[in-house]
């Protein structure tokens, strides 16, 4: 599972580098060559706004990662990963560029990264709903929380965990909940799990 869930916080920051730029881009459109042109004074050129991009996409990438946004939004959260949206892209703006295109940027990227977040979330969860990117788990322990997290699970199926059996010391092998059945000894744990 960890190894996924690398692969995919590299993914995810690949994909939030590409939309740092397109929002970075679409605001100096909409402040330069859009409805803000009229009072546009550009003081810098086009090639020296994007090379600021250099030091701005390894930015917001740290800030993303220091705002626990590469944590599965499941995990935390529609709410709370929209907040440490907002959070990361609060920034005082650097003197030699329109500050108003420093404000539209924030704003344009908070909608897009918040947008591509919601869409990768809604297509995982499909994903999940038809039986793709499972997350096989093995419960140690039978007891009426185990048999209570079971049910959750199957109530939930966008979550993407199968439980593959249980681990119990003092309830026999083969006794089943649900479907789900107690595979052997917590002892054989490293046998099992392979």
């Amino acid at each position: 599972i960890q190894d996924n869930q690398k692969s995919f916080s590299r993914l995810q920051m690949l994909i939030d580098a590409v939309v740092i730029a397109a929002a970075y881009v679409v605001a100096w459109m909409i402040r330069f060559i859009g409805p803000f042109a009229y009072s546009a004074v550009r003081a810098l050129a086009f090639e020296q706004y994007m090379f600021a991009l250099i030091f701005i996409i390894p930015g917001y990438l740290l800030l993303y990662q220091a705002f626990t946004l590469y944590e599965p939004l499941h995990m935390q959260g529609r709410r709370l990963v929209l907040a440490n949206i907002i959070k990361a892209n609060y920034m005082i703006g650097e003197p030699d560029f329109s500050r108003l295109t420093v404000y539209i940027f924030c704003v344009v990227n908070i909608f897009m990264e918040w947008g591509v977040r919601l869409l990768i979330d809604s297509l995982l969860k499909d994903m999940r709903k038809r039986g793709l990117n499972q997350k096989q788990i093995l419960l140690v322990g039978y007891s009426r929380a185990a048999e209570e997290y079971i049910d959750r699970i199957m109530q939930n199926p966008q979550w993407g965990y199968i439980v593959r059996g249980i681990l119990d010391d003092n309830v026999p092998a083969g006794t089943t909940y649900k479907g789900v059945k107690v595979i052997g000894r917590i002892a054989n744990l490293m046998i099992i799990l392979p």
